[in-house]
């Protein structure tokens, strides 16, 4: 990775590391989780298209052809993952969501077993195996008393297979359009279900607290817009098993700093499970896609 593409991706994952304290900084300053979504993404939608018909801009449409597309991934990248991290942190915190997000790579290595039929040797079979026992224990440290796991986290894992099958299947696009140009057509698609939030929106802005205004102002425009900017030009420039690893960093980073701003810790259990998770996902892109790439050469040789 070079040190371009290794700078775009990390600051794509601070960025992203951050947006689970500011969202649940913003549902506990007034936002309803509906109307949070509702709002980042018009801010992001504008952001866009004020680039968009900026002067001097070529912003290419897309391709009749490639819109069913687009809208299928903005729907689940953007529309399903959101919902299901905002509503999500209703009940779990932030360095929860973070370390069940940092989990993705894990579905994203299954997706591509299952779907796109590529070969996993031992080692990504074993590492599939540890990061999916690190993820149920991410998971039952989120229950209560009664031991019954959360509805939240149940709500989160949805969001990390979401934004698995978003990132495996992005990636064809990037060849007949620029990154800003998906970005722009994944938001403006993934927005228009957010939509269905509109009652009492205004309400909600009107009664929510600064740091909440100014806290959905920031996920409208750093995570929702300029992050997705960033790693699709990642994504595009260099490898994406190599790229994706830097979500390693991400459940450390959305930890740290919901522990500053929101003095929020997660569970022992949870922390344990996060730690078994990262080195299931470690195996999985290390120690397994070596041993498929020596496979790979092995038979490329016969």
């Amino acid at each position: 990775m070079n040190s371009k593409v290794f700078f775009l991706a990390f600051i794509t994952i601070v960025i992203w590391g951050s947006t689970f304290a500011a969202i649940r900084a913003s549902l506990h300053g007034g936002y309803s989780s509906g109307h949070l979504v509702l709002v980042r993404y018009l801010i992001a939608s504008s952001a866009f298209i004020m680039y968009a018909l900026w002067p001097g801009v070529k912003f290419k449409l897309p391709k009749r052809r490639d819109i069913p597309g687009i809208i299928a991934l903005g729907w689940v990248g953007i529309s399903i993952y959101h919902i299901g991290v905002t509503f999500g942190e209703q009940t779990i915190s932030a360095g929860t969501t973070g370390m069940l997000i940092g989990s993705a790579p894990v579905f994203t290595a299954l997706i591509a077993v299952l779907v796109l039929h590529e070969k996993l040797g031992t080692f990504g079979w074993i590492g599939l195996g540890i990061g999916f026992i690190g993820i149920i224990l991410i998971t039952l440290g989120t229950s209560g008393p009664a031991f019954e796991i959360s509805s939240g986290a149940l709500l989160v894992l949805m969001a990390a297979i979401a934004t698995s099958f978003f990132f495996v299947f992005q990636k064809p696009y990037f060849k007949r359009y620029k990154p800003i140009e998906l970005a722009a057509y994944f938001t403006w698609a993934g927005t228009l279900p957010f939509f269905w939030f509109t009652p009492g929106v205004l309400q909600s802005i009107q009664g929510a607290t600064l740091e909440a205004n100014l806290s959905a102002i920031y996920v409208g425009i750093f995570p929702a817009a300029i992050a997705y900017v960033t790693w699709s030009t990642a994504l595009s420039l260099g490898n994406a098993s190599s790229v994706t690893s830097m979500m390693y960093l991400e459940p450390a980073i959305a930890i740290f700093i919901a522990w500053i701003w929101l003095n929020e810790w997660p569970s022992t259990l949870s922390l344990i499970g996060g730690v078994v998770a990262i080195a299931g996902v470690i195996v999985v892109n290390g120690l397994g896609s070596r041993q498929h790439r020596i496979r790979s050469k092995g038979f490329k040789a016969l």
